[in-house]
């Protein structure tokens, strides 16, 4: 496909971008449509060229008419790469089976000689070809693991099913769009009648106005944004990049005629929602199973990245973001959250405590956003008023979405409830609008912690009083379940996990076996899985390691079996983005774990680098790592938690993070001596090992045994994590 760059082209979009004295955002919006589909006509020259599309295919795939030996030419060379089909290279090898064939019959030494010259040359031209296959497949889908897996099993026929029993057959659009509907139906119904809310205000301040974008914030919104079209884009987002300085003084009069008016118009209001599976390996007939992901307009996004900057700002500006909210927020991951919850709870039991933890499921969470609700809230609590509340108005009202599934379209539905999951604005509204639920938790006398809808809740106690323990926390899982029904959301309490953690001796005390909850009765678990991490009532982390470990050995036990067909380049690829990228997520909570569990990861790591580089089960694996420039397992810890005590510092992570990265020269009475004057961070006392795992005391433990020139304030993080890797090395 080629494209068309005339400079008539070009100049009539310039001459139809420069309509921006137009005011009205809904005639903007509707020219922005007309122009798009003009655009897209005009780009593309289609009375001269065709377009042919071709099925993916295996990589012996027929290819143009070449003998053998100008075919492993071509493997070489994409210059001569052509759609031509003719004539099949499965041909000539054919033909080499036969010459083989017919020579290995004879038993003189010239034809077994010619023989295996013909073997030699037939699995050069497939080696070649397999090589050549991948290594641009791997090229193009390695920045997606999840396609990258998917195409990858379905070459190696790991699933032998056909897509008809992989996929549900009794099921359509339709019906998903049915079921989705009748779900959050159902939880409105149960909390129906309910008393209205009260909303209290938590600041005096106020966001009235969106200001205005300028056309270098909006060309840096579009450059930055993922190249991603939705099915009901008018224009595909590559072609809108490719014509951005043309079109900018449209889009960017179109985004701030939006924001002055305080409307967002409907043709921006549409979504495609594609059924996703909640989790791998679940059974795909079940429509339970599902959750709707909404796709929407590129312009859309584009506006609300626009809004969502300048209502971010506004709240980071006052302090009314959730400090215990780590979804969706800049600085904030599960690793963060996860580090700040088991600090709380290592501290608990450095100081002879049990823990109580519960792991809270909501139902439908972000489908279920009551808009009223919402906008009171905003209004009263956050200050939100004006041209501003108009505009969060227009995007929740008049929605409406439509199902994609296996090609085909569902009936449009209107959406009365709810904030779009796929969009932009949508998951920081729903954190505003839960953020209430902090204080129920704290009158309880409680700790929350919570990333988007996965709610965590806990308390410490001594092993003695741990009665007392259950009874408030039953109280306060109670309260927190009619606070969601005033506000129309469901808990649902058969799905809530609850475990004991603590040291062996003290969890010997705790005689309970099960909490007994309103409208269920919840047993304590001995493994809960939080947040991707797999926590064991003694912290441990043996159960999660074993099942780490066994992830990251399927995966390479698959890729061993391609090992031959790729280069070292694209085998490094995938074993990063399927063992490495494991071995990696929230490892710095693994630090202080036994060094028996940390080899098991170290013998995942060897046996990846052994994949890599073909090396022997024999050969020494140090001098192989450091060719590979991976640290091991426990300094790749070490790195993670000095990289996260730089962030704390230079107001890069969460303040619940930062509070625990303490300068000594802060501290009344040191700030004289010279462990203030290099840079070192005050280290709590602890009494076992489950406080020095903490990161309020790794973290500063890591830092101070830094080099004196790795602990200076102004150095870059590109810098520091160089340096800081040469350093371990």
């Amino acid at each position: 496909m080629q494209l068309k760059k005339n400079k008539v082209f070009f100049d009539d979009v310039t001459a139809v971008s420069q309509w921006t004295e137009v005011q009205d955002e809904s005639r903007l919006a509707s020219g922005y449509q007309l122009k798009a589909c003009v655009t897209l006509v005009g780009w593309f020259d289609l009375g001269r060229h065709c377009v042919t599309l071709m099925a993916l295919v295996e990589w012996w795939i027929p290819r143009p008419s070449f003998t053998v030996e100008d075919h492993v030419c071509l493997l070489t060379s994409r210059s001569f790469e052509t759609f031509q089909t003719r004539t099949s290279v499965c041909t000539h090898i054919s033909a080499l089976y036969t010459q083989s064939d017919n020579n290995r019959r004879t038993h003189d030494a010239t034809s077994k000689a010619a023989y295996m010259a013909a073997c030699q040359r037939k699995h050069e031209v497939l080696d070649r070809k397999k090589t050549e296959y991948w290594s641009e497949r791997i090229q193009n889908e390695g920045s997606s693991p999840t396609r990258l897996w998917r195409s990858m099993s379905a070459l190696l026929q790991r699933d032998k099913r056909t897509a008809d029993v992989i996929t549900p057959t009794n099921h359509d659009a339709d019906a998903f769009l049915r079921y989705f509907d009748e779900k959050v139906r159902t939880v409105r119904a149960a909390t129906d009648g309910r008393p209205a809310p009260a909303f209290t205000p938590a600041t005096a301040e106020s966001l009235s106005v969106l200001s205005p974008c300028s056309t270098d914030e909006v060309r840096q919104l579009i450059m930055q944004s993922p190249t991603k079209s939705c099915a009901i884009d008018p224009i595909p987002t590559f072609l809108l990049k490719e014509l951005v300085d043309p079109l900018l003084p449209y889009v960017t009069a179109m985004i701030n005629a939006s924001l002055r008016e305080g409307y967002l118009p409907a043709e921006q209001k549409r979504a495609v929602v594609t059924p996703l599976l909640k989790k791998p390996g679940l059974d795909a007939d079940e429509l339970r199973n599902y959750r709707p992901v909404s796709n929407l307009t590129f312009v859309s996004k584009l506006v609300e990245r626009v809004v969502a900057s300048r209502l971010v700002g506004y709240l980071n500006t006052h302090g009314l973001m959730p400090q215990l909210q780590s979804a969706y927020r800049r600085h904030h991951s599960t690793e963060t959250a996860l580090l700040k919850v088991l600090s709380d709870i290592y501290a608990a039991v450095d100081s002879q405590q049990v823990v109580l933890l519960g792991l809270l499921d909501l139902s439908a969470a972000f489908d279920c956003v009551d808009h009223e609700v919402l906008l009171r809230r905003l209004r009263v609590r956050f200050g939100i008023c004006g041209a501003a509340h108009d505009w969060i108005a227009s995007f929740l009202y008049g929605r409406s979405q439509r199902v994609l599934y296996r090609g085909r379209l569902s009936a449009e539905w209107q959406l009365l409830l709810g904030v779009p999951q796929g969009s932009v604005l949508g998951p920081i509204l729903f954190l505003l609008y839960t953020a209430e639920l902090f204080d129920v938790i704290a009158e309880c006398g409680l700790t929350g912690h919570t990333y988007a809808d996965d709610t965590q809740v806990y308390i410490s106690t001594p092993a003695t009083d741990h009665v007392d323990a259950m009874d408030r926390l039953a109280t306060c899982i109670e309260r927190i379940r009619d606070w969601m029904a005033d506000n129309h959301l469901k808990l649902n309490e058969e799905k809530t996990q609850i475990i004991w953690l603590g040291t062996r001796q003290q969890l010997n005390k705790v005689t309970a076996r099960a909490l007994t909850l309103p409208n269920a009765t919840v047993e304590f678990s001995t493994t809960v899985k939080d947040l991707g991490v797999v926590l064991d009532s003694q912290l441990t982390m043996a159960d999660h390691i074993a099942a780490l470990s066994r992830s990251c050995f399927f995966y390479i036990r698959q890729l061993r079996s391609i090992r031959k067909s790729l280069t070292t380049d694209a085998m490094k690829t995938l074993v990063y983005a399927f063992v490495s990228s494991r071995i990696d997520y929230c490892n710095s909570i693994l630090a202080g774990v036994s060094g028996q569990l940390l080899q098991r990861l170290q013998s995942v790591q060897n046996a990846a680098a052994r994949l890599v580089t073909g090396a022997r089960r024999s050969d020494r694996m140090t001098p192989i790592l450091r060719q590979l420039h991976w640290l091991p397992v426990r300094q790749r810890i070490t790195f993670k938690t000095a990289v996260l005590v730089y962030k704390c510092r230079h107001g890069m992570a969460p303040p619940y993070l930062s509070a625990y990265c303490e300068p000594t020269s802060s501290r009344g009475g040191r700030c004289h001596l010279r462990s203030a004057e290099s840079g070192q961070l005050t280290v709590p006392r602890t009494r076992t090992n489950y406080g020095d795992r903490s990161f309020a005391v790794h973290g500063p433990v890591v830092w101070n045994s830094l080099p004196a020139d790795l602990r200076l304030l102004n150095i870059s993080l590109p810098a520091f994590r160089k340096r800081l890797k040469m350093f371990l090395f």
